[in-house]
């Protein structure tokens, strides 16, 4: 059984292992708002309005359970949370920049279309 706390990819097939990790509405997102920066909580949900605090909080939990994103918490008054990409999330910047490159083509061609 997995739950919340511990996700494993189950699938053999590399594309589904991707969904696994990146699937949704929002994950790929998050992914590509973190490519170039640190991000704190507020920046990321202002270049994304159309996702809720809870949604958002989620999937940033998420994508840290599965070591994509890094969470920093500094003690200070009032606390601070910066995100970033990990290692493994940097390296999925490739993966990102070709959806970015299609997503611009289709959204081209429904515009002329």
């Amino acid at each position: 059984m997995v739950t919340k706390e511990e996700h494993k990819v189950v699938s053999a097939c590399p594309v589904s292992a991707v969904l696994d990790l990146i699937g949704g509405k929002w994950k790929p997102v998050i992914l590509y708002c973190l490519r170039s920066d640190v991000r704190r909580f507020g920046e990321i949900a202002a270049r994304i309005p159309t996702i809720s605090r809870k949604v958002l909080t989620d999937q940033l939990k998420e994508l840290e359970r599965d070591q994509l994103v890094i969470r920093a918490q500094f003690n200070e008054t009032p606390p601070r949370v910066e995100y970033s990409l990990s290692e493994l999330g940097r390296s999925m910047a490739p993966v990102l920049a070709e959806m970015e490159k299609w997503g611009m083509r289709y959204l081209e061609k429904r515009v002329e279309g």
